[in-house]
């Protein structure tokens, strides 16, 4: 697993609420030089990204909905989804409604899920447990429902919650959902040995912030006796 196929697998973002223009023009750059797959701003910027991304074609931009909570309506998510395409995104990662996860409203979980899946219309589409709010029990309920409703990634966390995602994370989730459907992990994927133990475990996309990608990069290079030119 070299420096170039572990930058493939990751999401670099920007996506706290104090992130500025200047950090969305850095994660670009980043993005740019070492061929992230994927890279995701929040809604009010990501048209921008668009636009900053449009000159290399081997790095998709992704649309955040329902983001960080999970808590809109549907209708509110559709419209979301809707808003994230039209800008010229290749991905969407959508919160699963926790709050209804936990209630026990499985069949408005699946809607909530569906609803998002059917508006994508073939684009991938990451359905985000937040896994800091719920039990092992719930995060299986949650990734089982995310595959009924035909998501392509089940993925683990916003990265906005108190609780990191796990190794331990990723084998639950796979334990329960098999082939099934891709999984993402984010939240908590901050060094190399995690992400590599997590790819071991089934994970294959990792959303990761700015600094710490970077970080987990100059790890890569070190071990590859790589030069290394980025401040982290």
């Amino acid at each position: 697993m070299d420096a170039k196929n572990i930058a493939r697998m990751i999401d670099i973002s920007t996506v706290k609420a104090e992130a500025t223009i200047e950090e969305l023009n850095r994660m670009a750059a980043v993005a740019k030089e070492f061929k992230f797959i994927c890279a995701f701003a929040m809604p009010c910027f990501t048209k921008r990204l668009v636009g900053l991304l449009s000159d290399d074609k081997d790095i998709k931009v992704g649309g955040v909905v329902g983001f960080p909570s999970g808590a809109d309506t549907t209708s509110i998510k559709i419209a979301t989804a809707k808003e994230m395409m039209a800008a010229g995104v290749d991905e969407l990662d959508m919160v699963i409604n926790v709050g209804a996860l936990k209630s026990g409203l499985y069949e408005e979980v699946y809607n909530d899920i569906h609803s998002v899946v059917e508006t994508a219309d073939g684009m991938p589409v990451k359905c985000i447990l937040e896994i800091a709010h719920l039990t092992d029990d719930e995060i299986k309920r949650g990734a089982s429902i995310a595959v009924r409703a035909g998501v392509t990634y089940v993925k683990t966390g916003t990265g906005w919650a108190h609780k990191p995602t796990t190794v331990d994370t990723i084998k639950l989730i796979k334990s329960e959902i098999g082939d099934s459907a891709l999984i993402k992990a984010a939240g908590g994927v901050r060094d190399l040995d995690t992400l590599l133990a997590m790819h071991k475990e089934g994970a294959s996309r990792f959303g990761i912030g700015i600094n710490s990608a970077l970080s987990i990069m100059k790890e890569a290079y070190a071990r590859e006796n790589l030069p290394w030119k980025y401040e982290v």
